[in-house]
């Protein structure tokens, strides 16, 4: 088996609505398991919170992501960033879309000088995201932005 390197989210109450919109965008299968179903919480109010949540997508995707307990240190960052890369300009434009509405765009996906489409993006749940679009600029002249609500 290859090693694989993969992002872990961490979040403090709200992994699962994340992961479940995560899963929304990229599809695939998404398991979530709780401090609860583990026994693991220290803090019964806390047994509804994600231990771990791992989304697999049919593109070869791995995101995991979990829930910090109060007991936890918990400082959310931009330390990070997630990018996602490849030449299906159809569905990483679909990505973008889902990723950046509701988010911050810090730089428009629009034709880069290396002749692809770039972005960069916050999500809703404050997550960096950059996306790579091979060959869209030279087929394109802009990218689309997500529609204001």
């Amino acid at each position: 088996m290859p090693i694989r390197l993969n992002p872990y989210l961490s979040f403090r109450t709200n992994a699962r609505e994340a992961m479940n919109f995560y899963h929304e965008v990229f599809g695939g299968d998404l398991a979530i398991t709780t401090f609860g179903d583990l026994e693991a919480s220290q803090n019964p109010d806390e047994d509804h919170l994600v231990m771990h949540a791992l989304l697999v997508t049919p593109s070869g995707l791995t995101l995991m992501g979990a829930d910090s307990p109060e007991r936890t240190d918990y400082r959310p960052g931009n330390t990070f960033s997630i990018s996602l890369s490849g030449d299906d300009m159809d569905e990483l434009q679909r990505c973008w879309l889902q990723l950046s509405e509701g988010g911050t765009v810090t730089m428009a996906l629009d034709v880069a000088p290396w002749g692809d489409a770039f972005g960069m993006c916050m999500d809703k749940f404050g997550v960096s995201w950059m996306v790579n679009i091979e060959g869209w600029g030279r087929k394109n002249a802009k990218a689309p932005e997500p529609e204001d609500d």
